[in-house]
């Protein structure tokens, strides 16, 4: 059996994905802001580095896989949080466990994105490129000036969509980018992401949405299956993407949103690779 890091691990797709490991008899190391054997806030330099120290001492600096599955929605009033909780959160922290994980002989890592990096059309390309350069600073920043020129109704109730949106389709980009270094593959490590839709966890229903209240018919954005997700429905690719089997795929984006994505954009891939020319 083997140890595996979970950070989220308190509620919603991390609990799920910590219980699902547990289930097979693996060790789980949780990683939240309460209820977790590392208690850390990954919205910080502090916190994160707190994390990596706390679970390399409990794992014995050995891991067998990490699963990045904290991280906070568009209702977010600070969008400057949204971007260091949900890119400088989980690059810092799969950074900081490599060494842990390349200990293990090559372990697997796989990473929480979301299909709003694909099917929201407010992604902020300069943050983007703030994001990938590390500047987490300015990131914040950016991002809290984005949030001005949002229509009022979004601004009630997503006032950090599209930091959201962004810092979700970064970090994709920063599991693409990573995954193929010499560091990461050659070392065995595989690195991927799943992309979830609409999945009822506290952070899509809130304290006061109840899941027999939602109609998948009215939802803002196609559901072609007609149901919402569950965050067991995760939890089984989370565990998918870790399993020693795992070792030819690495740098995948997997979508699990039952059909918006390809609903809503059916012509998106495959790309066409230009020809090079001579």
């Amino acid at each position: 059996m083997g140890t595996y890091a979970v950070t989220g691990s308190a509620s919603g797709m991390g609990a799920a994905s910590a219980a699902r490991l547990r289930a097979a008899g693996h060790r789980v190391i949780g990683v939240d802001l309460r209820d977790a054997d590392v208690v850390a806030d990954l919205g910080t330099a502090e916190g994160r580095a707190h994390a990596v120290r706390e679970v390399i001492r409990l794992a014995g600096g050995r891991l067998d896989g990490v699963a990045a599955v904290a991280g906070v929605g568009p209702q977010m009033r600070d969008a400057g949080v949204v971007a260091s909780i949900n890119y400088f959160g989980p690059v810092a922290l799969l950074n900081g466990l490599r060494p842990a994980l390349e200990a293990a002989g090559g372990g697997r890592a796989v990473v929480i994105s979301s299909n709003s990096s694909t099917t929201v059309p407010m992604i902020d390309e300069p943050l983007v490129e703030l994001m990938l350069a590390g500047d987490e600073q300015a990131a914040r920043e950016h991002a809290r000036a984005g949030q001005g020129g949002l229509p009022a109704e979004l601004a009630a109730n997503s006032p950090s969509i599209s930091a959201y949106a962004t810092s979700k389709f970064a970090l994709s980009r920063w599991v693409r980018a990573t995954a193929v270094v010499p560091e990461w593959a050659r070392r065995g490590i595989t690195l991927n992401a799943i992309a979830p839709g609409a999945v009822i966890t506290p952070l899509m229903t809130g304290s006061t949405v109840k899941e027999e209240d939602l109609d998948p018919d009215a939802f803002p954005t196609p559901m072609p299956l007609g149901v919402f997700g569950h965050p067991e429905d995760i939890a089984f690719w989370v565990d998918q993407f870790l399993r020693p089997e795992a070792r030819f795929t690495t740098g995948a984006l997997l979508t699990v949103d039952g059909g918006t994505d390809a609903a809503m954009r059916p012509d998106s891939q495959p790309t066409v690779m230009p020809a090079r020319r001579r």
